[in-house]
């Protein structure tokens, strides 16, 4: 039986991060980078396909308690036995060379017996590798991996079933560290980290860079929490922001929706600049202003909807059979194949984020503008084309209006960085009429005037939850009929237990793919900006509210959560998710303090 999805907290080095479980238990963890091979993956399959789970002899259950400890990314687990009590401090301190896992058993009360189960099965738990004993360390190895695993003081280990077990008591005021460090197979061991010594200056980095933030109203706490976890999805060499830790976990229990999110989303950047932004993150912003600029430099025809960490193109699915999926969900994909589709709205996307970078006043970099005026170029000839929309629809191009909206934000964006920084050079007047052009068309096909909203897709009766994003990309006031109109239709036919979906799943659904999902929490945080923006703040607020609960025992968020059930759903912990709560959060509150 897997545990739940929100029973995982994340520990992480901005490289990569794993999941552990309220058990004990790390479940899920790539290394060297979020993208590489699980050497654990039992979250995606069982025991067999590699964890490690550190915990109270005979206690096969949940912690007692657990928490971060405040405005950081160190996780304390704790157990209370009849013997005793411990706690398991868990970290992945900031990496040097290579990456490490810190685990610091403690006696806290009495005397407790501890048992350490470590399970190392690399390539998505495929490969068992040759363990062998060098100076007092387990080394792992296996083709390009290798592991080398060790405690301080050195407690009695031994193998069994390709399986490494350690047993050892703590009193009160004793501690036991093990760490965990990979590298290349090829090269020799890299340094050795001081465990206790990493504990103290994660503790104080983290506290450090949580003190920068800005936002000093209700529920701080949560927001905090959030731009750790982004930052922790951050891969730090190049400021690529990671859409979640995680691939495959499903938006249905059982169903087919599971899907590879340990890559970087154009549709995320102008959201993300802005949280980041008006969080008082100006250097995270500008690293991903900087990736944004060098993934999607080239031929704007080739402009791609996501990309690798480093800004990396090629991102093939496939499947990995030999895991069973969470919960029975399969397959299990690694990879994305949406990554070919055409999605117009990511010129939108990327223009507004570059008109944001430059209104704020980061560093102008040379060629941005002449990668924005080749991107205007290819989108006035190629605007009219249908796409497959921002949620990477597997059932057929259509005229979605979503993306006609960002269409337009494109030219808006262009128009206005012409006639406000007068030495730019463009073709203003082409891009004014392409801004009016796609503003008349999308209002007459992209309007349903018996409805009073907007749809989906031209000619369509269904609805979308972009659609809650009209309003605050400009393209009509928030107090238009036809804003409000939709909001309201949005909030009454994709609504789920007060939250709402992405779209509908009934029927022929537009996606392609069988079965259902959940409720979306980015477009529900989307709802409570689009309430607030269209005057119903106390509606706004209490929305807010209850999102900000269904956070787990730690603060994080899912992609989805399924409101009948009352467990999360999908990819987890989600970059999108996160910057929702973000913004709306400095959207209702940003101006006031905390009381």
């Amino acid at each position: 039986m897997h545990p739940r999805i929100e029973d995982y907290a994340l520990i992480g080095d901005e490289q990569t991060a794993a999941l552990v479980g309220t058990d004990g238990s790390v479940d899920w963890l790539c290394l060297p980078r979020f993208d590489s091979g699980a050497c654990f993956a039992r979250l995606l399959g069982d025991e067999d396909n590699g964890h490690w789970r550190i915990a109270p002899q005979g206690e096969e259950g949940a912690c007692t308690r657990r928490a971060y400890r405040p405005d950081t990314l160190v996780l304390d687990t704790e157990w209370e036995t009849a013997g005793g009590a411990i706690r398991v401090t868990d970290l992945m301190p900031q990496r040097d060379r290579a990456p490490d896992v810190v685990r610091i058993v403690e006696g806290l009360r009495g005397r407790v017996t501890v048992r350490s189960v470590l399970r190392l099965r690399f390539d998505y738990g495929w490969v068992i590798p040759w363990m062998r004993r060098v100076d007092g360390h387990r080394v792992a190895i296996a083709g390009p991996d290798s592991v080398w695993f060790r405690s301080e003081p050195e407690v009695p280990t031994w193998g069994e079933d390709f399986t490494t077990y350690s047993e050892f008591t703590v009193a009160e005021g004793e501690s036991v560290a093990f760490v965990l460090t990979w590298h290349p197979s090829h090269e020799s061991r890299p340094p050795l980290v001081d465990p206790f010594e990493a504990l103290r200056v994660s503790v104080d980095d983290w506290r450090d860079w949580a003190a920068r933030c800005r936002y000093g109203g209700p529920h701080r706490d949560a927001v905090v929490r959030s731009l750790i976890t982004l930052k922790a999805l951050t891969y730090a060499p190049t400021g690529g922001i990671a859409a979640a830790l995680t691939t495959s976990l499903p938006e249905e229990l059982g169903g087919v929706r599971n899907w590879d999110y340990r890559y970087c989303w154009l549709r995320d950047s102008t959201l993300t600049l802005g949280a980041l932004l008006a969080a008082g993150y100006e250097d995270e912003a500008e690293a991903w202003r900087n990736w944004l600029l060098r993934a999607v430099a080239g031929d704007p025809a080739d402009l791609q909807i996501m990309y690798g960490l480093a800004g990396e193109r090629r991102l093939p699915e496939s499947d990995l059979p030999w895991l069973s999926g969470y919960g029975g969900s399969t397959p299990v994909r690694i990879g994305n194949g949406a990554v070919d589709q055409l999605q117009l709205d990511v010129y939108g996307e990327v223009m507004d984020s570059l008109s944001l970078a430059r209104t704020a006043g980061m560093s102008p970099k040379p060629h941005m503008w002449s990668l924005q005026c080749a991107l205007m170029n290819w989108l006035s000839e190629n605007w009219r084309q249908p796409d497959e929309g921002l949620w990477e629809v597997r059932g057929g191009r259509r005229q979605f209006v979503h993306s006609k909206v960002m269409v337009w934000v494109a030219a808006d964006r262009a128009v206005r960085a012409l006639e406000e920084y007068p030495k730019l050079k463009g073709d203003l007047e082409g891009w004014r009429a392409l801004r009016d052009e796609v503003h008349r068309e999308v209002c007459e096909k992209g309007y349903d005037p018996r409805r009073n909203t907007f749809t989906q897709y031209y000619g369509s009766a269904d609805l979308d939850s972009a659609l809650l994003l009209i309003p605050r990309v400009g393209f009509l006031p928030p107090d238009d009929p036809r804003i409000v109109g939709t909001v309201d239709a949005v909030r009454d036919e994709l609504g789920h237990s007060g939250l709402v979906r992405r779209y509908s799943t009934d029927g022929a659904p537009v996606d392609g793919l069988p079965g259902d999902e959940g409720a979306f929490l980015a477009c529900s945080f989307w709802l409570a900006d689009a309430l607030h923006m269209t005057g119903r703040r106390e509606e706004a607020r209490e929305l807010f509210e209850r999102l900000v609960g269904l956070a787990n025992d730690v603060g994080l968020l899912a992609e989805e959560y399924d409101p009948v059930a009352g467990r999360h759903l999908g990819n987890f912990p989600q970059a999108f998710s996160h910057i929702g709560l973000v913004n709306t959060a400095l959207a209702l509150f940003g101006g006031e303090e905390a009381g």
